[in-house]
């Protein structure tokens, strides 16, 4: 399913579920309140959870937002927010800032640095934005208001009335994006709970607020989802021939890793720049919408990674150009 129809999916189940009665509809997120409280009270207080739910505030911005996501953008419209000279300028001065701390998460963690500071830097611009919506309101919002994803953000409220015991953090003062991500590298509230690591050894695991800890955080993510130092992530394809065929392997759209490298290469579609790579290796074939045509690329096992803290592979891209700019850059210095 491509990302317009999976887009397009999300979007007809909001309005039917806006289109019915309102009666019908305060029942049934009555119904679910019950059943949250109900599931999650194995592991969070029950009061704590009536609490939550009491304090937390329905917000129609909240929707919007996640009505019209960036990742919905062509390739040719999405680059260009990320991939700017203020933002290197930004990242360069955070690897300097932080060069100690970036060396030592690479190494323990086998990640690229590179690829660590990017991630930093398109999420939060090093820590500048990182989000204005309650997490609390967020989290309560799509999760009883949102029903296309509303099983996966309850859930996500769930692991952040945890997160909120475990940290000792205040629930009412926290922000971060319309999806409840939060602090440098916006952690959902599970892989905050699951990734996140005190890196400064302050005896704290604090992303919202240490630079260092959200280095070290974002290593861990992308060591345990199975990233290795110095491979390939991905290669741009040529289509060969005056009248370009349509390649023989399905595009990829977020499933697992499937196909291997020999099924998606061709005599129609070759590597750009000649590379020895092993063919049995499992690879994706990446689409990027330019203005009057389509590349192709060539995505490797360290580009599913980079799908696991996003999944769109827009961003995947977006943060590899960003990282292979820095790189460039911090060693021309």
């Amino acid at each position: 399913m491509s990302k317009f129809l999976i887009l397009s999916s999300a979007l007809l189940g909001t309005v039917l579920w806006l289109a019915a009665p309102a009666h019908a509809e305060s029942q049934s997120i009555e119904v679910l309140k019950k059943q949250f409280v109900r599931t999650t009270s194995t592991t969070v207080d029950p009061e704590k959870i009536k609490d939550a739910l009491e304090k937390a505030q329905y917000s129609q911005a909240i929707i919007d937002s996640i009505s019209k996501p960036w990742e919905a953008k062509p390739w040719h419209q999405y680059h260009p927010i990320f991939l700017t000279d203020k933002r290197l300028a930004a990242g360069l001065e955070f690897w300097d800032t932080h060069h100690q701390a970036i060396t030592n998460a690479s190494k323990q963690y086998n990640v690229d640095p590179e690829i660590i500071v990017a991630i930093i830097g398109i999420e939060t611009f090093y820590g500048q934005y990182k989000g204005k919506h309650k997490v609390l309101d967020a989290l309560y919002t799509l999760g009883f208001y949102y029903p296309p994803r509303a099983k996966f953000f309850r859930s996500e409220l769930a692991e952040f009335l945890k997160l909120v015991d475990e940290e000792q953090l205040n629930m009412e003062e926290l922000k971060g994006s319309y999806a409840g991500a939060m602090g440098y590298g916006q952690f959902i509230s599970s892989s905050y709970r699951h990734y996140a690591v005190d890196f400064d050894g302050d005896g704290k695991r604090d992303i919202l607020n240490s630079p260092v800890d959200a280095i070290g955080s974002v290593a861990n993510y992308f060591h345990r989802h199975g990233w290795k130092m110095g491979e390939a992530v991905a290669l741009p394809l040529e289509q060969i021939g005056s009248t370009p065929e349509k390649p023989k392997t399905k595009v990829w759209s977020g499933e697992r890793l499937h196909y291997r490298v020999s099924d998606i290469l061709s005599p129609q579609l070759s590597l750009a720049k000649a590379k020895d790579i092993d063919i049995n290796q499992k690879g994706m074939l990446i689409a990027l919408e330019q203005k009057h045509k389509t590349d192709y690329w060539l995505g490797l096992k360290n580009f599913y990674v980079i799908t696991r803290y996003n999944h769109s592979p827009l961003y995947a891209m977006a943060a590899l150009q960003f990282s292979q700019q820095l790189k460039r850059a911090y060693h021309a210095q």
